[in-house]
């Protein structure tokens, strides 16, 4: 079987962490979320792997081409939706085929549970319905996805994931899937429903640190950087080369760190901690349940929790992130988040910061002593003076 991965979308609301990537390319335990499906495609037997790319697309090229699963690649020229992403995949599509989101997670055995159905759609219950396609059920098939409803009449939602014949391809007359599975089910189409094992998307930016919990939980310990003899480490933690742990720091798993990162002396790292390339950490800081992408930094003497910090940004000494409750308009939603910040890329915050709740769009600059929260801060290269 075939299966055609969609990462053609910029995931606007990620904003601002896919102004500069698509949300495929998103790191969570430091691998791009993309990688999930396409491994999962892989360990199921699947090998005819076809990725139609558009937003930002030279980005996940180069990220394919370093693969060693070799898939193909098609280009969605305008973002037209998914129908229309899956319709420039057609002349590569020979017979029956999966549809997998690029940018959700998905495990193995729920690629394989659904590998040999034909008409068949993978679903999962969810707390959040309404951020999704809600599956309605009758006679024990589905009789429709109701996309993004504002009082959800189910907990049960698409994962997005598809087995679908290859003759479906003529009937794509909508840009966007879901239309197009209603108006087959409309004609007298069949589609089954079958449960997921282990499914989770990020809607929200701080949506990452939930995903990023779960994909820390399957890191394969490894340690191969320089590691003090006072250092202290425990749990299941990956260390890359080159990077080095300095003296009475303590790191508690799930960790995962990249390669020629710097961690001070006299931190407290972990739990549910992702940090990814050339990231420097300043002695005495502590960080938890946060992710960090390449070439971050934080200051001296900070504490850190529930944070995405994009690539390159760099927080000053005595910087506290703390979780915040704040209700945030985002693309005309009004959503309650839970969390300390996300930080877009390039980032400069002077010290004694304090964020709560805040989201802070990319090249911002914070000035030394301010507390951010909400979106105050959330246009790319705002100035907090």
């Amino acid at each position: 079987m075939q299966a055609v991965i969609i990462a053609a979308g910029e995931g606007k609301r990620l904003r601002p962490l896919t102004r500069n990537r698509p949300k495929a390319l998103l790191p969570v335990a430091n691998n791009p979320i993309i990688d999930y499906p396409i491994q999962a495609l892989s360990a199921s037997g699947v090998r005819d792997i076809i990725v139609v790319v558009g937003y930002r697309k030279d980005h996940v090229i180069r990220y394919l081409d370093r693969l060693d699963i070799p898939v193909q690649i098609v280009e969605q020229k305008k973002q037209l939706g998914t129908a229309n992403a899956l319709s420039c995949a057609e002349p590569l599509i020979k017979e029956d085929f999966l549809v997998v989101p690029g940018d959700n997670y998905i495990n193995p055995g729920s690629i394989a549970k659904i590998l040999n159905k034909k008409n068949a759609v993978l679903v999962k219950e969810h707390p959040y319905p309404s951020n999704f396609g809600v599956v309605l059920m009758k006679g024990g098939e589905v009789s429709c996805i109701i996309e993004k409803p504002e009082r959800a009449p189910s907990f049960t939602v698409s994962t997005g994931i598809f087995s679908l014949p290859r003759d479906f391809l003529s009937q794509l007359t909508s840009t966007d899937l879901t239309d197009a599975i209603n108006e087959m089910i409309k004609q007298g189409g069949h589609l089954s429903a079958v449960t997921a094992d282990d499914w989770q998307d990020a809607v929200y930016p701080w949506d990452l640190l939930a995903l990023n919990v779960k994909t820390l939980s399957m890191i394969i310990p490894e340690k191969s950087g320089i590691i003090t003899s006072d250092a202290r480490i425990s749990g299941a933690v990956r260390i890359g080369k080159g990077s080095s742990i300095g003296p009475f720091t303590t790191i508690t798993g799930p960790v995962v760190i990249g390669e020629n990162a710097v961690i001070g002396s006299h931190c407290c790292i972990g739990p549910h901690v992702s940090i990814g390339a050339r990231v420097k950490i300043e002695p005495f800081t502590m960080l938890q349940n946060a992710l960090l992408m390449n070439d971050a930094m934080i200051g001296s003497h900070s504490q850190v929790t529930e944070a995405v910090i994009g690539e390159g940004s760099a927080l000053g000494d005595h910087t506290t992130i703390a979780p915040g409750v704040p209700m945030l308009e985002i693309e005309d939603t009004l959503i309650q988040g839970r969390f300390g910040c996300v930080l877009g890329d390039q980032v400069r915050s002077d010290p004694f910061c304090i964020y709560q709740g805040a989201i802070v769009g990319n090249g911002s600059r914070i000035r030394g002593g301010k507390m951010i929260s909400g979106l105050e801060a959330f246009q790319d290269g705002v100035l907090v003076v």
